[in-house]
């Protein structure tokens, strides 16, 4: 099964991995992995103003401060994962990978708003699931 694991570094992520790692089915190298981080553009003013070589640095430090703990917790458990990190909006960052990819099942955690909340704040989870046909199984 071709997996994908929507990850931001927060408490939700850290819920997800757990409840797969109880979950051996889920959690085995008999499934393909891949770990996707996605994160907003910066302002192009500020863009223009620090310049584009530390903006690269930015956005990369900021991949690894998220994947540097899912790598070490894949590792444990003998699983080899692709780690894809994307600028852009994530919703629609994870909605098209998990579409184009011909994932199986997209796996993310959910802050669990409820449906007020998630009206007026938004959310990641909602906006992925309005744009993807992919089988989503969310953690909260």
């Amino acid at each position: 099964m071709k997996i994908l694991l929507a990850v931001d570094g927060s408490q939700y992520t850290k819920r997800m991995l757990a409840y797969l790692a109880v979950h051996d089915e889920w959690f085995t190298s008999d499934h393909e992995y891949t770990a996707f981080h996605g994160v907003l553009a910066l302002p192009h003013r500020a863009v223009a103003f620090a310049g584009p070589e530390l903006v690269r640095g930015y956005y990369h430090d900021d991949a690894e401060a998220v994947f540097g703990p899912i790598r070490i917790i894949l590792k444990r458990r003998g699983i080899e994962a692709t780690f894809v990190h994307k600028v852009g909006h994530p919703a629609e960052n994870i909605a098209k990978l998990a579409e184009k990819g011909k994932f199986d099942l997209l796996v993310m955690g959910s802050h669990g708003h409820g449906a007020l909340a998630g009206l007026v704040l938004g959310s990641v989870a909602t906006k992925v699931l309005a744009q993807c046909s992919t089988p989503v199984l969310l953690i909260r």
